[in-house]
């Protein structure tokens, strides 16, 4: 397997672990949901696309209390997060 291949799976798997702390907290999942403007049947659909899970990881950057609060949930520094949305987003 490539590098780019495992460093895409390892994002992948961080922006999933993101999406998961998310939606774990009924409000937290409201709020994303709201914000931004995904149903969840997209929800749904899109969960394991790239983009899908780099935008996750985007909203959390956008509110960098829940940046900080996801990263330490996943035992990641939010670096690590940054770092993840930044693979995804590749072509």
């Amino acid at each position: 397997m490539a590098p780019h291949e495992t460093n895409a799976e390892a994002a992948a798997t961080l922006s999933l672990g993101a999406l998961s702390w998310v939606l774990a907290d009924p409000e937290r999942a409201r709020r994303f949901l709201d914000v931004t403007g995904i149903t969840p049947d997209v929800l749904r659909a899109r969960a394991d696309t790239p983009g899908f899970l780099a935008a996750v990881i985007g909203y959390l950057e956008n509110h960098e209390p829940d940046l900080i609060a996801c990263a330490e949930s996943l035992q990641v520094g939010p670096e690590e997060l940054t770092r993840a949305r930044r693979v995804l987003e590749r072509p």
